[in-house]
C-alpha cells in the first residue's frame, strides 16, 4: 500500500504544469453552473401559488400570486414575467391585474373571443394607474417586487385568470407545465407544479376562514450563472493606515474592447449626453463607464477612524452605468464585526443570521426618499454611510485584512473581492514582510557560497 502511495505520488509531481492546469479545469467542469443554493440566503425562492377560486361551464377562475421569499433579491423594473405551457386545450377567457403579452391564434372562436388561445401563454402585471375596474389586489406594480426583509408588504404580485376548456372538478382539472420566470432577466429556474392543501383565507372581521377549491405550488430559484455571463459589481479597499487603494481587479466584468468604441463611455468625452440612448429607461444591457474592472457598480470600503473602543468604517457605492437607475438597491455584507454594530449613519440596516447564532452578515439599504435610489453615472451616480463598531478586545485586529469585509453582494448578485494578499497591510506588518524577504535573500546566498567553498 505504502508503495502504491508513492507511485501515485511521484506521479503526480512529474506532471507538467500544463497537464495539472487540465486536471482543475476537469475537476472544475463536474460542478454544474446552474447552481442555486446560496449560503447566506438558503431558504430563499420565489413561490407561485396558483389557487383556483370558483368553477364556471367549461373551467375555472383562479388568482394566481407571486411571493418573493428572498431576504435581498428583488425584481427591479421592468418587472417580472411569467409563462407556462398548457397541459390540455385551455384557454384564457379574461383576466384581471395582469395580461398576456400576446392574444394566439383565436379564429375558431366566434361570438366571445378570448383573451389569450396560445398553448403557452405569457404574462406581465400592469402598470400602476390601471382603471379600478381592472385591479384585483396586490397587482398593477409593473411587475415590480421588493424583497422580503427590505417590505414584506410589497414582496408579492398578484392576478386573476379566468381558464376554459379545462377541468371543472379537482380531478379532471390539469395542472400547467414547464414553468418559466424572468425578473426581468434569466436567472430562474422552475420545479414543477405541485398540488398542495387548499389555501385558507380569513374575512376582514376575522370571523369566518374561507378555502380555495384546489391549489399548486411552484418554486423557483435564483442562479447568478444563469443570470449573466460576467459579475454585475466588485469591491475596492482603503484604510487610513495605509496610503494604498486596493481598486477592484483588473477586467472584474469584463475588459474594454478596443475593436468596438462604443462598448464603453469615456466620462471626458464632449456631449455626453449624446452618446448614452434611453438614459434611464431601465435598460437590460448596461453601458458602463469606461474603467480598469467595467463594473455597473463598485462598492468601496474605507477604513476611516480608530478609536479607543470603537473603530469607523465609510461605504460608498458609485454607479458607472448610464442606462441604469438601481431603484430599491440594497447591500448585504459580511464581516465578523457586526455582532457589535454600534451606530450606522443614512442606511437601514438588518441582521441575516444564515449560520444561526452567527451574527457576521447584515444587510443595508437606503432610506425612503432620501437615497433609496441609486442614480445613473454621473455626479449623483453614488450613495454612502459610515458604520461605528465596538471594538471585541479578544477578537478586533488590523491584522491581516480582519477589518476588511469577506463577501459583499449587491442586489443579490455576489461581488468580485480584490486577492488577499493586495489587501493594505499595516505599517509594522509590511515592515515585517521586508525583513522576511531579506532574511530568505540571506539565506539564499550563504547556501550559494557555502556550495561554491566545498565544490
Amino acid at each position: 500500500m505504502a508503495n502504491l502511495l508513492l507511485f501515485i505520488a511521484r506521479s503526480f509531481f512529474k506532471l507538467s504544469s500544463f497537464s495539472v492546469l487540465l486536471l482543475l479545469l476537469f475537476s472544475f467542469s463536474s460542478f454544474t453552473s446552474t447552481e442555486a443554493y446560496d449560503p447566506l440566503d438558503p431558504n430563499g425562492n420565489i413561490t407561485i401559488k396558483w389557487d383556483i377560486m370558483s368553477w364556471t361551464a367549461d373551467g375555472y377562475v383562479a388568482v394566481v400570486t407571486i411571493y418573493n421569499f428572498q431576504q435581498y433579491r428583488h425584481i427591479q423594473a421592468p418587472g417580472w414575467t411569467l409563462g407556462w405551457k398548457w397541459a390540455k386545450k385551455e384557454v384564457i377567457w379574461s383576466m384581471m391585474g395582469g395580461q398576456t403579452t400576446e392574444q394566439g391564434d383565436c379564429s375558431k372562436f366566434k361570438g366571445n373571443i378570448p383573451h389569450c388561445c396560445k398553448k403557452d401563454p405569457t404574462v406581465v402585471d400592469l402598470l400602476p394607474g390601471t382603471p379600478y375596474n381592472q385591479q384585483i389586489a396586490n397587482c398593477c406594480k409593473g411587475g415590480v417586487l421588493n424583497s422580503w426583509v427590505q417590505d414584506p408588504t410589497t414582496a408579492a404580485s398578484s392576478f386573476q385568470v379566468s381558464v376554459g376548456q379545462a377541468g371543472t372538478t379537482n380531478k379532471t382539472v390539469r395542472v400547467p407545465r414547464n414553468f418559466t420566470l424572468k425578473a426581468p432577466g434569466p436567472g430562474y429556474t422552475c420545479g414543477p407544479a405541485k398540488i398542495v392543501k387548499p389555501s385558507r383565507f380569513v374575512t376582514a372581521d376575522k370571523r369566518r376562514v374561507t378555502q380555495a377549491l384546489m391549489t399548486w405550488n411552484v418554486t423557483c430559484t435564483y442562479s447568478q450563472f444563469l443570470a449573466k455571463k460576467t459579475p454585475s459589481c466588485c469591491v475596492s479597499l482603503s484604510s487610513f493606515y495605509n496610503e494604498t487603494i486596493v481598486p477592484c481587479p483588473q477586467c472584474a466584468c469584463g475588459c474594454q474592447n478596443a475593436s468596438q468604441p462604443g462598448s464603453c463611455v469615456d466620462p471626458k468625452a464632449p456631449h455626453i449626453a449624446s452618446l448614452v440612448p434611453g438614459t434611464g429607461k431601465n435598460n437590460l444591457a448596461p453601458l458602463v463607464q469606461c474603467t480598469s474592472h467595467m463594473c455597473p457598480v463598485r462598492i468601496h470600503w474605507h477604513v476611516k477612524l480608530n478609536y479607543k473602543e470603537y473603530w469607523r468604517v465609510k461605504v460608498t457605492i458609485p454607479n458607472f452605468n448610464y442606462n441604469m437607475n438601481y431603484t430599491q438597491w440594497n447591500l448585504v455584507v459580511q464581516h465578523p464585526n457586526f455582532n457589535n454594530l454600534t451606530q450606522i449613519f443614512s442606511f437601514n440596516y438588518k441582521s441575516l443570521t444564515p449560520y444561526a447564532a452567527i451574527n457576521d452578515t447584515a444587510m443595508l439599504w437606503g432610506v425612503k426618499f432620501y437615497n433609496d435610489l441609486l442614480s445613473q453615472a454621473g455626479p449623483l451616480g453614488n450613495v454612502q454611510s459610515e458604520l461605528l463598531f465596538r471594538k471585541d478586545k479578544e477578537t478586533f485586529t488590523f491584522e491581516k485584512g480582519w477589518a476588511f469585509p469577506r463577501r459583499i453582494y449587491f442586489n443579490g448578485d455576489n461581488c468580485v473581492m480584490p486577492p488577499p494578499d493586495s489587501y493594505p497591510w499595516l505599517p509594522n506588518a509590511s515592515s515585517h514582510q521586508l525583513v522576511s524577504a531579506l532574511g530568505l535573500l540571506t539565506t539564499l546566498v550563504a547556501a550559494i557560497a557555502f556550495l561554491f567553498e566545498y565544490a
